[in-house]
């Protein structure tokens, strides 16, 4: 029999699964907007009702809604987004021996390589994920003019998923797999179920992690992995995985203040040092084999794609909420100097024994300040928002997906303007709910807190 506080989780969760297994299934290229409100508003009955499960019961709930979540994503080809092409061919091309940033896709030079999956022929080349080289071929793979701009640890993955059949559904089993793992890693904290399904539930795995099966997943994984570390201890270890989750996409590189949070307001510890050392030994370590057979090379595209998504002056297209209020030029040196200050507020008060807290701030900040307008680089923010609780950073990565089906400069700041709102409105009305009192002996006395529930056989806050 079902426990009366399980069965109206279970229901929700078993709703959430159908409607994201419709949103992946329904034909063309973009599922329709109201499919993904439904997700999330599913999602978040689903989560909050997980909140009222004993923690014995929660866990398998957790980790096999987990499961379901991230088996939907395979019900359809890509959907989304073709980047998975592009590892497809990158792992393809170091199977023969060959240096992924030596040459671009279309270069004559690889044409052995080419196979009607990546380089399809005659059927007109009108396919969303299909368009025409310089030359007049037909390939799936997004800019074949252009070198690769993923890290060494990315491919290194690349390179490992190639005997999986060399195509994206065995990228997209692979995603499913790192998702599901970083539930369970999740869950290994011993921190309070409910977060773990913050990430495990989320609609966004689906569709990023899973269906598009964006390399970001690989990143999260490495980086909750080091700052669990990190929290224990546990210096090398933590520095690692975090060198490794930046070499995979950069963007981690935003949670390293989180792990030395606190550095600036006492002496350096030896374990600062050695995560710190061991974090930039293993990032710059993993750029050497691809360094000395490729040389510079190894930047591939990485300017020409900051200038392509307007992240450089002169061809401005980010940083909508501060454009509201400044001028272009100026607008992403403010965007620095911001986060400059939010880093050295983590440096000096961020919490060692939780070092996701800061991280989140860090990442969660960046990705409002520069906008992007590519979602799945808020699966970062969806594992932090996890090891954290506070789900209202959620937003952050809400809007990049409001953004990525609506475009444009109104959307680029109505979407993350919200989700500003979100992230603000939310802490404050959090502290006036932990404010309500009760009288005890005459006096006042603070309600319990409940941004770190415990209920339900959740682990106490460290």
């Amino acid at each position: 029999m079902i426990p009366r506080t399980v069965l109206p989780c279970l229901l929700a969760l078993a709703a959430l699964v159908t409607a994201l297994a419709l949103t992946v299934a329904e034909g063309g290229a973009l599922p329709r907007h109201g499919w993904y409100l439904l997700d999330v508003a599913l999602f978040a009955l689903a989560a909050l009702l997980l909140r009222r499960v004993p923690g014995r019961q929660a866990v398998p709930l957790v980790l096999a809604g987990s499961v379901a979540v991230a088996a939907v994503g395979l019900l359809a080809p890509l959907r989304t987004s073709d980047d998975a092409y592009r590892y497809v061919w990158d792992g393809r091309v170091q199977a023969a021996g060959i240096s992924p940033y030596a040459h671009t896709p279309d270069d004559p030079a690889l044409a052995r390589l080419r196979d009607p999956g990546l380089f399809p022929a005659g059927d007109g080349c009108t396919g969303w994920d299909e368009r025409r080289t310089a030359a007049g071929d037909c390939t799936r793979i997004n800019r074949p003019a252009v070198h690769t701009v993923y890290p060494p640890v990315a491919q290194a993955w690349f390179l490992a998923l190639h005997p999986l059949g060399g195509g994206v559904r065995g990228v997209q089993a692979a995603g499913a797999l790192l998702a599901v793992a970083t539930t369970g890693l999740l869950l290994g904290t011993g921190r309070a179920p409910w977060r773990a399904a913050l990430w495990g539930w989320f609609p966004g795995v689906t569709v990023w992690a899973v269906n598009d099966a964006h390399v970001d997943t690989l990143g999260a994984l490495l980086t909750v992995a080091g700052l669990g570390c990190a929290a224990r201890g546990r210096a090398v270890r933590g520095g690692l995985l975090l060198g490794g989750a930046v070499a995979t996409k950069l963007l981690p590189a935003l949670a390293l203040p989180g792990a030395l949070s606190g550095l600036l307001a006492r002496r350096p510890t030896r374990g600062d040092v050695l995560l710190l050392g061991s974090a930039l030994g293993a990032f710059a370590l993993s750029y050497l084999p691809y360094v000395a057979a490729s040389g510079i090379s190894v930047l591939g595209y990485l300017p020409g794609y900051l200038r392509e998504e307007g992240y450089e002056q002169g061809h401005l297209d980010r940083f909508g909420l501060l454009r509201l209020v400044l001028p272009d030029r100026l607008a992403p040196w403010a965007a620095g100097l911001v986060l400059a200050v939010v880093v050295v507020r983590v440096l000096r008060r961020g919490d060692r024994e939780r070092p996701w807290r800061g991280a989140l701030l860090v990442t969660g900040t960046a990705l409002l300040l520069v906008s992007p307008g590519y979602p799945w680089y808020g699966l970062l923010v969806v594992a932090l928002v996890a090891l954290d609780g506070r789900w209202e950073w959620l937003a952050v990565p809400a809007a990049g997906q409001a953004l990525y089906l609506t475009g444009g400069q109104t959307a680029q700041q109505l979407s993350y303007g919200t989700a500003l709102c979100v992230v603000l409105l939310v802490p404050l009305l959090r502290r006036l709910a932990g404010r309500a009192v009760v009288t005890v002996g005459g006096g006042w006395a603070p309600a319990p807190d409940r941004g770190h529930p415990v209920q339900g056989g959740g682990a106490p806050r460290p």
